[in-house]
């Protein structure tokens, strides 16, 4: 199973949220881009934001949220340990 681009416009609109304070929300404006403001419209049908553009994470919308950054995390490229021979 591959990730569709859909969904990677989807998982990085979720990580643009601030998980220090859920007070935080986002809002899509009518310039941004044709795949942000339909990821966020998916979010949206599927329960993960509390607008259609945007707003708040909704509880299920704040587990996505820990998911995506444990995933996110773990694919950044991390630097080999030096070691010694």
């Amino acid at each position: 199973m591959l990730f569709a681009p859909d969904a990677i416009e989807e998982l990085n609109f979720l990580l643009q949220f601030d998980n220090s304070s859920m007070r935080n929300g986002l809002k899509v404006h009518s310039t941004a881009r044709e795949e942000v403001v339909t990821a966020c419209r998916s979010l949206y049908a599927k329960g993960l934001v509390s607008q259609p553009d945007g707003g708040y994470l909704t509880d299920e919308g704040i587990e996505a949220l820990t998911h995506a950054q444990v995933l996110a995390g773990m694919m950044q490229v991390r630097q080999p340990e030096n070691s010694s021979a």
